[in-house]
């Protein structure tokens, strides 16, 4: 799927399970649907390069975070709504929608809780003096972790915002992944330094798994949602498939073979259209790759 003009660092949930969105460089907003996946359509465009990515549902609104640290709030509806507001010092790199609340991440080394409706940030947390990469929640413990440059993963209440536990030196280099593990028991982290570590939750955070996964760094890892597998996308070219029951590799889906990305992997994401894992990169497109074969 082409179109983009740079490299393609945000896809995201659309407004079914026919649609989803991609975000770049280029500073574009793209939508895609799956009954037609050759052509996009620009959804909003903001000047600057897009890092992060949310679509609301229940407001109809794009949340766009962009490498100067600046939140855009895109009101679909109403365009005279939207609002760009200049909040974080560095790039906002991520955007997640838990419970009622919008979080973002920047490289200020903080997070913040919004208000959707009005696009009114209501708390700030400074987490770190270092860029703040990646975060996942996990329902069950009612917790967010959040993966940093610092090398750390800080693990905070939701509710709160209160920091429960750190693991410092997570990572030999920044944490750029982190993803909770079906049943919540278990911890998936990815950093610069291209291992794959997984921390046992229930005793004590200790790490059981340190894999060197990739060649450089991993980008992203993404837990397919019925908990059987989980992909890692890597600066390596590559994506990775692996079993999420004993951490064992699967598959290797790279160019030469298999019709994979030229350049660096950035983001993945699990698209409830059948089964597909969404991937895309600097080489400026998305593949969509069907879970059948990877039992092979």
């Amino acid at each position: 799927m082409t179109g983009h003009n740079a490299s393609i660092f945000a896809l995201a949930e659309g407004r079914d399970d026919q649609h989803f969105l991609s975000g770049a460089g280029d500073g574009w907003v793209a939508e895609w649907d799956f009954n037609n996946p050759e052509t996009g359509r620009l959804t909003a465009k903001v000047d600057a390069q897009i890092f992060s990515l949310l679509f609301l549902k229940k407001q109809n609104k794009l949340v766009i975070g962009n490498m100067n640290g600046g939140v855009h709030w895109v009101n679909l509806d109403d365009a005279s709504l939207t609002k760009n507001i200049a909040h974080h010092q560095k790039g906002v790199y991520e955007i997640r929608e838990i419970h009622e609340s919008v979080f973002t991440l920047g490289g200020d080394g903080k997070v913040t809780r919004w208000q959707p409706d009005e696009a009114r940030s209501l708390e700030t947390f400074h987490l770190s003096h270092q860029a703040l990469r990646c975060m996942d929640f996990c329902e069950q413990r009612n917790e967010l972790a959040i993966g940093c440059s610092d090398n750390s993963i800080y693990f905070l209440d939701a509710d709160t915002l209160e920091l429960k536990h750190t693991l410092p030196n997570a990572h030999a280099n920044s944490v750029f992944s982190v993803r909770y593990g079906p049943g919540a028991n278990y911890l998936l982290s990815g950093g610069r330094d291209a291992h794959l570590n997984g921390w046992d939750l229930e005793h004590g955070f200790r790490k059981f798994l340190s894999e060197p996964a990739h060649w450089y760094t991993i980008n992203d890892i993404a837990i397919h949602p019925g908990g059987r597998y989980f992909a890692t996308a890597s600066r390596d070219k590559t994506l990775k498939i692996w079993d999420a029951g004993n951490f064992s590799l699967l598959k290797v889906l790279e160019a030469a073979r298999d019709g994979g990305h030229m350049n660096s992997v950035n983001k993945l994401l699990w698209s409830k259209h059948e089964n597909t894992l969404l991937s895309c990169s600097d080489d400026r497109t998305i593949i969509l790759w069907a879970v059948e074969s990877w039992d092979r």
